[in-house]
């Protein structure tokens, strides 16, 4: 299957995009993606470091409630760290289904 571009930058073939201290991981067109919110940052040298982010599987199913369409929740410290789950959490999901 050929891969689609889309403009967005892409972590492991799935679009990555940021608005602010949110961050969306997967593609709007499959049954899920993740959410990921930065909770708080510390100060690196002159550098802001995400500190506690905030990851969730949500489904992108129009027909559920904001409150059911979250699967799974976590709060990870660090970027990376949320990240990886993140990776694990919408494979798995994708590939389930």
């Amino acid at each position: 299957m050929a891969e689609v571009k889309t403009g967005f930058s892409q972590y492991k073939g799935k679009p990555l995009v940021r608005s602010g201290d949110v961050l969306y991981y997967g593609d709007m067109k499959d049954k899920y993606v993740i959410k990921m919110q930065i909770k708080s940052k510390q100060t690196q040298g002159d550098m802001e470091i995400a500190d506690k982010v905030s990851v969730q599987l949500l489904s992108t199913d129009p027909d559920v409630s904001p409150r059911k369409a979250v699967i799974k929740t976590s709060e990870k410290h660090g970027l990376y760290p949320a990240i990886d789950i993140a990776d694990v959490w919408l494979h798995k999901a994708l590939k389930e289904n």
